[in-house]
């Protein structure tokens, strides 16, 4: 591909209109070769002569060197850089050593598992010596290819959630399998965040119990994106130290990596859609028989794309109209499979995917990748622009910017992009909600000996007493035996945390087929009564949310909009972890109740941000018992604030709106994996809370209490990037309708707060150069309330009172009490 040429020929289209901010040409790297410390078995050298691979990369040499070593390893490279060979080349030669030995592959999705299975059976393939009998083992094996895998199969393909449910608490059927197990490999490891990756870290916890009780110790090989915390995500994962290669030796064209921003509509804050602007990308690429990938974060939008690009692409050439398809979860694993052929042979010059093509699934060579929106982290970024430039040829990535604060930003900051390491990838093993669902599910597997308590995390012994009281288990000498009913592994899932799920049933054509399942949370603001809902691409409307039998009733249905939940969020501080004094203000970590409280819902444009409608909502609250960061800025933030004629509240308002959307730079996490809001019932003053939406914590707060000062230093510079007068959608904040009624300090979305306010208490907290605001251009936006609003001065004050004793205080609330009970005597 001509990059250049490319790029001129879009820059002189009369519809182009300076959407590109910025264009960083990443320059060729040549490939780097090493031979392995000890050499292959002949018969490998012989599968790879036959893939045309006269030599490996130096990371394959390296890592193929330490696993001979048996030292656990991790690898960390770039997409197709062939870091599949760093695990199948040990695991084969072993397989040719000493033919009794196993290997357990652990993969994300059952897509790439199968992808996999292909690349590992080749060797087979090419040399039928070598003793690999190879398959997967998932949701969708039959059973009798279930029985065959577990009674001779030696290399099993397989996904966390199969070994969590199907696999160890039936361990006994694998015990020759577990007795020889040589390797265990986890592929895409980056992937095992947040509260799957807690999840994942016990399920192989219980792996290695079994492992250990059957007489093997296997060796962990690992592979993964480029992300900040190798080493430390495959230690928490499994228990292990790790040697981590991050040599990447693999070629590498020139690559142009294009900022897009679409255009703002007239005078106002708004942009033209980017998917819109990836649709005409897309097809002027096709035209020129370009292969393309474009990725998008809703399968609704792959869809509108994909159908968009046909449309426009038949009116020039059919036959380039059929080379492009769609690609998402959803589809029939046949037609995912056609679709991964015809990219792979070429006879696809376009495909719209979801992120379901952004791991290691190989669709061969592919020229050019647009990206619609952030996807959510700078890893995920580049592990989307490594499907274009494989080999020496040039490539083309455009990542266009949604009209959200975080994609605004990079466009405002593209050094900040390119020079930015990678994100951490976050998990706790130790959350105790996660941890008592597996301690259940490993005594029934196991005795567990009181010395191996703490194998599952300091946390372990309190709730195994929790357990014994509730007569679930039972004490026998020095171990715990599990004394309770049923199957505790099908108890709960890995991928959610909730015990209250929701199952969503398909009503169209009368049919009434169970299409998915949801937790509480989610259930009550996606599937509330009246909702569109998203699933496979397609729109289904929510005729009932059956609170009762917890049964959302679902039907098709073509609308060009998808709806979004108004919430009140209120926070009470239940046990304070950690605090310091950070620049003068109070910075504290610690366990907090959430309560989400769903009172409506808007109507939101397919590709906008523009709110069509609303409705009532009406569902009960749901508490979430959660970590959480919490910030009191020192009282000169807040005089500051007033002293420029801002409020404060207002302030802090639109840094909790930022905050959410600038700490995924920093974990890798999404925007909706935390929330941000502003409470003053808790310390008497405004506080700023940043916690996360899992039950027990995710550990993405605390990754915002330990980078405070990069975080709150990102969010300035956010706002401060953003051209509008004082404050839009891009920066601090979404408006919400008049007609709203209810007003707490906790609410921070469906608002456009004070630009310069928050300005002026970011400058202040960071203890920068006092920021001057620009004159009020527009009256404030605030929610309508009921009654005054208490003054700043007054709450302070208040707050600054002498606490009353312990003694006066319990005898005040027994007055308290008599009083009540008095007026309920008089009625």
């Amino acid at each position: 591909m001509n990059v250049t040429r490319f790029l001129d020929h879009v820059e002189s289209d009369r519809r182009y209109r300076n959407q590109i901010t910025h264009i960083q040409v990443i320059p060729a790297r040549p490939a780097r070769y090493a031979d392995t410390q000890a050499p292959l078995h002949p018969l490998l050298r012989q599968a790879l002569a036959g893939m045309k691979i006269e030599r490996l990369y130096s990371h394959q040499a390296e890592a193929i060197d330490a696993a001979m070593q048996g030292r656990h390893t991790v690898v960390i490279s770039g997409t197709a850089s062939g870091k599949t060979l760093c695990y199948n080349l040990p695991v084969l030669h072993t397989l040719l050593e000493r033919p009794e030995s196993k290997a357990l592959y652990l993969y994300p999705t059952k897509a790439l598992a199968q992808d996999q299975l292909r690349g590992l059976l080749r060797f087979k393939e090419l040399c039928p010596d070598i003793p690999v009998y190879a398959g997967t083992y998932d949701g969708d094996t039959p059973q009798e290819t279930r029985r065959r895998l577990r009674d001779n199969g030696n290399c099993i393909l397989t996904n966390p959630d199969m070994l969590h449910s199907g696999i160890l608490p039936n361990h006994a059927g694998w015990s020759e399998f577990f007795a020889s197990l040589q390797w265990v490999v986890i592929d895409e490891i980056h992937t095992y965040r947040g509260i799957f990756g807690s999840n994942v870290t016990n399920v192989i916890r219980r792996l290695r119990r079994i492992c250990k009780h059957y007489g093997s110790d296997p060796v962990f090989l690992c592979s993964s994106a480029t992300i900040a915390n190798p080493s430390e995500l495959a230690e928490n994962l499994t228990g292990h130290r790790f040697t981590v290669v991050k040599n990447d030796g693999s070629a590498r064209g020139v690559k142009y990596f294009v900022l897009w921003n679409p255009p703002a509509l007239g005078e106002t804050m708004e942009r033209r859609s980017p998917q819109a602007e990836a649709t005409e990308l897309l097809v002027e690429l096709v035209r020129e028989r370009v292969p393309t990938i474009a990725f998008a974060r809703a399968r609704v939008i792959t869809e509108l794309m994909y159908r968009h690009a046909r449309e426009q692409l038949q009116r020039y050439s059919p036959s380039l109209a059929q080379a492009v398809r769609a690609y998402r979860g959803g589809y029939l694993p046949t037609e995912r499979r056609e679709i991964e052929r015809q990219l792979f042979s070429g006879e696809l010059f376009g495909v719209a995917s979801t992120n379901a093509l952004e791991l290691g699934i190989d669709i061969g060579s592919l020229d050019a990748c647009l990206i619609v929106g952030f996807p959510g982290s700078i890893s995920s970024t580049w592990q989307q622009a490594g499907r274009a430039g494989r080999g020496q040829e040039e490539a083309l990535v455009v990542l266009l910017a949604q009209n959200a604060p975080l994609d605004q930003y990079l466009m405002q900051h593209p050094d900040y992009f390119f020079g930015q390491s990678c994100e951490h990838a976050i998990v706790d093993g130790n959350n105790p909600h996660v941890v008592l669902n597996h301690l259940r599910a490993a005594i029934f597997e196991l005795p567990l000996p009181i010395a191996e308590e703490t194998d599952f995390g300091p946390l372990a012994p309190a709730l195994i007493d929790l357990l014994a009281e509730d007569n679930q288990i039972i004490r026998r000498g020095n171990a715990w035996y599990w004394r309770g009913r049923g199957y505790p592994a099908d108890d709960f899932a890995l991928r959610s945390v909730c015990e209250n799920n929701y199952t969503i049933v398909d009503t169209s054509e009368g049919r009434n087929q169970v299409i998915g399942s949801t937790d509480e949370v989610s259930a009550f603001t996606q599937l509330h009564t009246e909702a569109v809902y998203l699933h496979d691409g397609e729109t289904y409307f929510v005729a009932k949310l059956d609170l009762a039998e917890r049964v959302a009733y679902v039907h098709r249905t073509e609308v060009d909009y998808y709806t979004q939940a108004v919430t009140d969020r209120r926070v009470r501080i239940q046990a304070e972890q950690t605090q310091q004094e950070w620049r003068g203000s109070q910075l504290s970590f610690g366990d907090v109740e959430v309560t989400f409280i769903t009172y409506m819902f808007k109507k939101v444009k397919f590709g906008g941000r523009d709110s069509i409608g609303f409705g009532k909502v009406d569902v009960p609250p749901v508490p979430l018992d959660t970590c959480a960061m919490w910030l009191s800025p020192r009282l000169d933030a807040f005089q500051a604030v007033r002293a420029a004629g801002r409020s404060a509240m207002e302030g802090l308002v639109g840094v909790a709106n930022v905050i959410s959307e600038v700490l995924p730079l920093f974990a890798m996490c999404d925007p909706s994996d935390v929330g941000a809001l502003v409470d003053s019932t808790n310390s008497g003053v405004p506080t700023l809370f940043v916690f996360d939406r899992y039950r027990g914590g995710a550990g993405f707060a605390q990754k915002a209490y330990e980078l405070i000062e990069e975080v709150l230093n990102a969010c300035c510079d956010l706002i401060l990037g953003c051209g509008c007068y004082d404050g839009c959608p891009s920066c601090v904040g979404a408006p919400i309708p008049a007609q709203v009624q209810t007003v707490t300090d906790a609410e921070t979305k469906g608002r456009i707060p004070d630009k310069e306010a928050a300005l002026v208490i970011l400058h202040s907290l960071l203890e920068c150069e006092p920021y001057q605001p620009r004159r009020k251009k527009r009256p404030l936006v605030s929610l309508p309330h009921e009654g005054p609003v208490a003054d700043l001065d007054e709450e302070i004050e208040r707050a600054q009172a002498p606490p009353l004793s312990e003694n006066t205080e319990r005898l005040l609330r027994q007055q308290i009490a008599r009083l009540k009970r008095r007026r309920e005597d008089v009625k």
